[in-house]
């Protein structure tokens, strides 16, 4: 068996069934596969008989990966009323895990946060075949850090839709109530993805003007006008980091749709990350893109995925690594060097090594394909170098990247 098709192998979580409890928060959990930034998209929002004024501003904040709490609605419920978020995922996913955390009440008569929460999941269509995963009635958390496990169905199946239920309050003192959340975790394992080809193109939408380039898994672009933009694709997700004339960087999370529009998130000089969702255009071109960058030397790159808590690759970073030989094959250096980088989930020193042996790996897989192993050096820099918050899922998932540094000899 060679390299390459060992690592791929080397596939596949244990999971573990919880029932019903509240506890402090574990330091190191499966992937959060209910996250925008991990390709979690929210397609349509249900609120019964009455307009509860819910938007998909808000659909993306129940999947942020940040634990804040936030006030749900923009109409206040009566006795009967729900919200209803049907999420489509990237791929089959089994979900061995359902949590809400941060489950803190805002000292008010007039708010409370949702009381019952069921999961439902269907792996037909996003209208019909939904089934039962989860379910559970919450309390209040006597402090912050902890969350509630849902009780899970027996027999999980695998599913591409999510229709979340939320009804209820914990704490009903007035006929008209907003009603709070904090976020859905669903922890899990995932098929493969193949990537999106749909980041190639123009698109407008409320405070977005942005043109970009596809080649592959790579994708240069540009924005405002006068910002430049690369990124790497992981199948319908792009994470790309960029920068303006002034020197203002700013990261961006797009997940591409089924009409060729996208829904994403945006953070500017270190803002927390908002809404950026636009629509395929036919007005004139924002700019000339420059040509979709080779992967190589000075390449960050997001689409490496590795298996929870684990150096082996996954499958669908192949693409990625192979257009990464490919690169790196037409570069005269002699030193390369991986460095990995993780977020900040887990002890430093756990993440520092952790983030080593997946460099490791990609340089392994590197040689297999390749690649002189004299050139090659692998280093882990673990949590201590962010290019975005840990606050929420999106700057984490940007923050686990491989960068490829070169050097030529003294």
């Amino acid at each position: 068996m060679t390299q390459r098709n060992h690592l791929r192998a080397l596939t596949g979580v244990a999971c573990v069934l919880m029932a019903l409890s509240t506890h402090a928060v574990a330091e190191e959990v499966e992937p959060d596969l209910l996250t925008f930034a991990q390709g979690a998209l929210p397609i349509s929002i249900a609120t019964g008989e009455n307009d509860l004024r819910v938007k998909m501003d808000k659909a993306i904040a129940m999947i942020d990966g940040n634990p804040r709490g936030f006030s749900a609605l923009g109409k206040p419920a009566v006795d009967g009323d729900f919200v209803e978020v049907v999420f489509e995922l990237p791929a089959e996913t089994l979900f061995h895990r359902f949590a809400v955390p941060n489950i803190t009440e805002t000292p008010s008569a007039y708010q409370t946060f949702f009381r019952t929460v069921e999961i439902w999941g269907s792996a037909e269509t996003s209208d019909d075949g939904y089934t039962l995963l989860a379910s559970g009635r919450l309390s209040t958390h006597a402090e912050d850090g902890l969350s509630t496990e849902l009780t899970l169905t027996e027999d999980q199946p695998e599913v591409r839709w999510i229709r979340m239920r939320l009804s209820g309050g914990i704490k009903i003192e007035a006929e008209k109530t907003f009603l709070e959340f904090s976020e859905i975790i669903g922890n899990g394992t995932q098929a493969p993805r193949e990537p999106s080809d749909q980041f190639d193109g123009i698109w407008r939408g409320r405070g977005v003007k942005i043109e970009l380039a596809q080649d592959g898994v790579t994708v240069s672009g540009c924005y405002d006008n006068n910002g430049r933009l690369s990124g790497t694709v992981d199948g319908n997700i792009l994470r790309a980091v960029g920068e303006n004339d002034a020197g203002i960087g700013s990261q961006f999370i797009l997940l591409a749709d089924a009409e060729g529009d996208f829904q994403g998130l945006r953070s500017t000089n270190g803002a927390p990350f908002k809404p950026y969702n636009g629509e395929v255009s036919d007005r004139a071109p924002v700019c000339k893109p420059p040509e979709p960058p080779k992967l190589g030397c000075g390449s960050i790159i997001h689409g490496i995925g590795f298996d929870y808590d684990s150096d082996a690759l996954r499958e669908e970073s192949w693409p990625v690594i192979d257009a990464l030989f490919s690169g790196l094959s037409a570069e005269t250096a002699e030193a390369i060097e991986i460095v990995g980088h993780s977020s900040s989930e887990g002890a430093a020193d756990y993440n520092r090594d952790l983030s080593r042996r997946r460099a490791q790996s990609v340089a392994t897989a590197l040689v297999d394909l390749g690649i002189d192993p004299t050139k090659l050096l692998a280093s882990g820099r673990g949590e201590d170098e962010p290019i975005a918050s840990n606050d929420d899922e999106a700057g984490r998932s940007l923050n686990r990247r491989v960068e490829i540094k070169c050097s030529e000899a003294e």
